[in-house]
């Protein structure tokens, strides 16, 4: 049920990413004028298609003070084209499985808004099952497709000024600008919801050589709520170039619990989890076309305590080349 509700969700906040900072021009309207104003662009002249290549990945680590392990999936590539206007921006992508390597198999879907002007939303959902297992022991890499992962979440953030500068309008080639530099800050929260589980342990089998037994981990989950701060920025520069950068730290109580391969539980006595979203991006904007390189990571980590760590990151990045329809 989940992942057949959530793309829909995903679809109505990138849908609504571009144009979110026109909703208080709704009140008084009809369903249906609010529809034509929020998805309805009647200017073709704002219309462009795009093609793309993009990266996204939910990676994992365990580790101690000597040793360290990462699940790092594959397939993490994918091409795709769309379309987008100054109120939709719509990307169809199709995953890059090469022969060589088993296929990771995954469903990874993030979306951003700017509500209001002031009320900056994030939410991501990401199902993955098949991981490499790499490691700074020398030991060979193995690939487990019994491992499997879901993280959903979502960050809020209330910036205390309005959002000069649109991030959607930015993605879509439409870019408006009346100043060099745009700085703004806020505060607000977050939540998360993390699982992993194997058949078994998610060890490799000589595993613990160099972890303890509260490492041999059957099943994890993790439940956090916190709060967070940020500061979101976008620079104009000479030759039609616009770079962002966004920083987001964040600290949560966290409540996890751990099951081991002898299917004994406990609960790690460190309720805390720290965080940090970075976001980066380059656009090049020209009458006819323009081209966007986008980065994001939040990085989380959390102690499971008996001398292990816990470390995820999601992360993504997109490469886009947009022609505009009518100049």
């Amino acid at each position: 049920m989940i992942r057949r509700t959530f793309p829909l969700i995903l679809f109505l906040f990138v849908s609504l990413s571009v144009f979110s900072q026109e909703g208080k021009k709704l009140k008084g309207l009809s369903f249906f004028e609010i529809v034509d104003s929020l998805f309805i662009d009647h200017d073709l002249k704002n219309y462009s298609a795009r093609v793309f290549s993009n990266y996204k990945v939910k990676q994992f680590r365990l580790l101690n003070d000597d040793y360290k392990m990462r699940y790092v999936p594959n397939n993490r590539f994918g091409l795709g084209f769309g379309f987008a206007n100054s109120k939709e921006l719509i990307d169809i992508a199709f995953n890059i499985k090469s022969g060589k390597k088993e296929a990771t198999k995954r469903f990874d879907a993030q979306g951003t808004i700017i509500l209001l002007n002031q009320h900056y939303v994030n939410g991501y959902f990401q199902a993955y099952r098949g991981y490499n297992i790499r490691n700074d022991f020398h030991e060979p890499t193995v690939f487990r497709t019994d491992i499997k992962s879901w993280t959903i979440g979502i960050n809020y953030l209330y910036t205390f000024s309005e959002v000069e500068f649109s991030y959607a309008m930015l993605k879509a080639g439409l870019a408006k600008h009346n100043k060099n530099v745009y700085i703004t800050g806020g505060l607000g929260t977050f939540a998360i919801f993390d699982y992993f589980t194997a058949d078994g342990s998610v060890l490799p089998e000589n595993g613990l050589d160099y972890f303890n037994e509260h490492a041999d981990i059957d099943r994890y989950s993790g439940r956090a709520v916190g709060v967070l701060g940020g500061i979101l920025t976008a620079f104009v520069l000479p030759e039609d170039f616009i770079v962002t950068c966004n920083l987001m730290p964040g600290i949560a109580l966290v409540n996890e619990k751990v099951t081991l391969q002898d299917l004994s539980t406990y609960r790690p006595s460190n309720p805390m989890l720290y965080k940090l979203d970075v976001s980066l991006g380059v656009s090049y904007n020209t009458k006819r076309y323009y081209v966007n390189l986008l980065y994001g990571t939040g990085i989380y980590s959390t102690n499971l305590g008996y001398d292990n760590r816990y470390r995820y990151n999601l992360s993504m990045a997109k490469l886009a080349f947009g022609y505009k329809l009518k100049v």
